[in-house]
């Protein structure tokens, strides 16, 4: 039987097993977070995490939305609009199933944009089902959704985690045990360490899929992150806490480092409904305070783009308005004097992330030097939400809003944390939304712009960037941010 001698045999055979496992090993990819989120439902949570990790992952959404901003078919393969441009009409790809192994249909679609729309409804982003007027399942693969007025950004917004489709039988478990349609399924959740994900085989696109495990590690340290890499106990961290080692990684030829965009701009907002904030030239004063390049420069290591208004700056309708208020200490001083605050204690909340804790660092200096004594007070990031979001205990925070189109923020009133509440910029927005012409609207979010930094409603900071970290062999994330998700369907790596 054996024509080879022995020896000859049992390297080949050794060979052909080794390639066999080869073959068979799992794809794993162990990923790098910052932020650990709060909740794992898109639908009921703020936190930009729970969107990076389910979103497009876990769970799915009408459309979604390509790296270029493209609105793209997702669980709805195409839609008809209506002469009027009100009555959307979507039509679901045939068999999907959601992880549980139940059916998704009509019935579904309508349960979650009810579930959103309820008076009772948590949506981080509610505001934008506003515009619905009603949703209608024709048939089981049919759903018409009726607005009230044009909405230039609903199919967009279909897109996002607010919008996910989720079953009416699962809902209410999704914070902690998420069921959606994904191409990979929740596999398990060690909070304060990791949270972990599996391919779903039975998803529609699952050959497209090159993962079989996914590991969301939680690592909000920028030493701790590096070391992390640098023991290659990671694969990638594609937000980078520690910009000032970016290249250490870039001389590494295990490593590629990219430096991409995102829609996240930093602000230093201050509660408008609470004084001295509610004046508008102690907000002013504030602007005047602030070093924008020094801020850049100590907490990003010169790795941001400086903003003057809520506008990201690779957008078709910016206007750089970062020269309204030219930093000038001694004006600043004036100013807080002239308001009657100089002197005064204001505290400075800010979330455990290295740009909010790096910055508050140097705006407590800036304050100091301008005659305010800025309290600076690190909190964890359930407090955060808890206090500064939802109660709006605070004086002044450090926060990256990273959603896009999310100007609207501005529009929200009173209730929103800013406590900003301005009939004109409500009225603005409202423009902005129904305007369908592109290049007139890009003109009323010119107007946006200016009215926020004329009023100077908060101090606007720098636009947070991209920074990724990846080990060679990894392929296929994205470069740039348009949106909060980063769908991993496309990723694959070599191990």
């Amino acid at each position: 039987m054996f024509d080879l001698p022995l020896t000859k045999t049992l390297p080949a055979l050794t060979l052909a097993f080794g390639l066999m496992a080869s073959a068979s090993a799992a794809a794993e990819l162990v990923v790098g977070m910052q932020q650990e989120p709060t909740s794992l439902d898109p639908t009921a949570d703020a936190t930009a995490s729970i969107d990076s990790m389910m979103t497009q992952n876990v769970f799915e959404s009408l459309t979604t939305v390509a790296e270029n901003g493209e609105v793209q078919p997702n669980l709805a393969t195409k839609w008809d609009v209506s002469e009027d441009g009100l009555t959307y009409t979507f039509h679901l790809a045939e068999g999907v199933m959601f992880h549980d192994g139940s059916a998704l249909d009509a019935e579904d679609v309508v349960f979650s944009f009810d579930r959103a729309m309820a008076e009772e409804s948590v949506n981080p982003s509610k505001d934008i089902f506003e515009p619905i007027t009603s949703v209608e399942a024709i048939d089981p693969q049919t759903v018409e959704i009726t607005l009230s007025g044009k909405d230039a950004f609903f199919l967009f917004n279909m897109g996002q985690g607010d919008s996910a489709i989720v079953a009416s039988e699962t809902a209410e478990g999704n914070n902690a045990n998420p069921v959606g349609s994904g191409p990979f399924k929740f596999d398990s959740w060690t909070r304060g360490d990791r949270l972990t994900l599996v391919k779903n085989p039975d998803h529609r696109d699952a050959a497209d899929v090159a993962l079989d495990k996914v590991v969301f590690r939680f690592i909000s340290d920028p030493a701790a992150a590096t070391a992390a890499m640098m023991a290659e106990e990671l694969d990638a961290f594609p937000g980078f806490p520690a910009p000032e080692l970016l290249p250490q990684f870039e001389a590494d030829p295990r490593f590629r480092v990219n430096v991409g965009s995102t829609e996240g701009e930093v602000i230093l907002a201050m509660n408008n409904a609470k004084p001295p904030f509610d004046n508008v030239e102690v907000r002013r004063a504030v602007a005047t305070a602030i070093d924008r390049d020094e801020i850049i420069e100590g907490a990003m290591y010169g790795q941001a783009v400086p903003i003057g208004s809520f506008y990201p700056p690779h957008g078709t309708a910016y206007v750089d308005l970062t020269g309204a208020y030219p930093h000038d200490t001694e004006k600043a001083k004036t100013m807080f004097e002239d308001a009657g605050v100089a002197g005064q204690t204001m505290t400075l909340r800010v979330p455990p992330f290295p740009y909010a804790t790096r910055s508050a660092e140097i705006i407590q200096n800036e304050l100091a030097e301008a005659g305010i004594d800025a309290k600076v007070e690190n909190v964890e990031w359930g407090f955060w939400i808890d206090e500064v979001y939802k109660k709006k205990n605070f004086d002044m925070t450090i926060i990256a809003h990273t959603s896009p189109n999310d100007m609207g923020n501005f529009a929200r009133g009173p209730d929103y944390f800013y406590g900003y509440d301005n009939a004109e910029m409500t009225a603005l927005w409202e423009q902005i939304t129904t305007e369908v012409d592109s290049a007139k609207r890009d003109e009323l979010l010119k107007q946006g712009q200016q009215m926020l930094s004329d009023q100077s409603v908060h101090a606007f900071l720098f636009q947070l960037p991209l920074l990724g970290v990846f080990r060679e062999g990894v392929e296929g994330y994205w470069a740039s941010s348009p949106v909060l998700y980063m769908p991993l369907k496309g990723v694959s790596v070599a191990n």
